[in-house]
C-alpha cells in the first residue's frame, strides 16, 4: 500500500486532535474529488514498518484523539488488507482512542457479499472503526465532511442496534 500523507496534528478530520493517514488507490472517482491524484494506487510513498511506528509515535501522545483513515479510499480491499494489521494492534494498544474513517463506498455495499469493497478483511475492519464517513454531493461548509449527502455512521451503536445509526453529535 502507498499513501499520499501522514498528517500528525489534524483538527480537520475528526474530532479532536488526530494523526490522519491519506491512503492511495481509488476506483470510486468521485465528482468533485479533492485529491484526485490519490486515485492512483501508487501515488506518494510506500506504507512501511516505519510508517506504522511513526504513526503509533503520534498516538502515544496522550493529546491525540485518534486515527482518522482517508484516501484514496481505505476501503479498497487492497488498502484494507494492509491497513487490517495496524488497526488490530491499535484497537490492542489504544482502546480509548477513536478511530475514523471516510470512504466513497455506501455501508451496505461494504457488507454486501459479492460487492467489489466487500473482501476477508472487510467486517474486521468495519468493528475496528468507530465513525464512519460516507461521500457524495460536495458541499464544504459542513462539520467534519465535505459532501452534504456524506452519512457520519456511528459504528458501535450501528452494531448494537442491527441498524445504521448516525452520529449524534453532529451540528449541521
Amino acid at each position: 500500500m502507498y499513501y499520499g500523507e501522514l498528517k500528525k496534528c489534524d483538527i480537520a478530520n475528526g474530532e479532536g486532535v488526530r494523526v490522519s493517514l491519506f491512503v492511495s488507490g481509488c476506483r470510486n472517482r468521485c465528482k468533485d474529488c479533492f485529491q484526485p491524484e490519490t486515485w492512483d494506487f501508487c501515488f506518494g510513498k510506500p506504507f512501511t514498518e516505519d510508517t506504522e511506528r511513526e504513526i503509533f509515535a503520534e498516538l502515544d501522545k496522550s493529546y491525540i484523539a485518534g486515527l482518522s483513515l482517508l484516501g484514496g479510499d481505505p476501503f479498497e480491499p487492497e488498502n484494507q488488507r494492509a491497513l487490517l494489521p495496524m488497526l488490530r494492534r491499535i484497537r490492542e494498544k489504544y482502546p480509548q482512542k477513536t478511530v475514523w474513517c471516510y470512504t466513497g463506498y455506501r455501508l451496505e455495499e461494504l457488507m454486501s457479499a459479492g460487492s467489489h469493497p466487500c473482501c476477508e478483511a472487510t467486517e474486521e475492519m468495519l468493528s475496528c472503526i468507530d465513525i464512519l464517513f460516507i461521500a457524495e454531493e460536495k458541499d464544504i461548509s459542513l462539520q467534519f465532511r465535505g459532501s452534504r449527502n456524506q452519512r457520519i455512521i456511528d459504528m458501535a451503536q450501528t452494531r448494537k442496534n442491527e441498524k445504521i445509526v448516525l452520529w449524534s453529535k453532529l451540528r449541521r
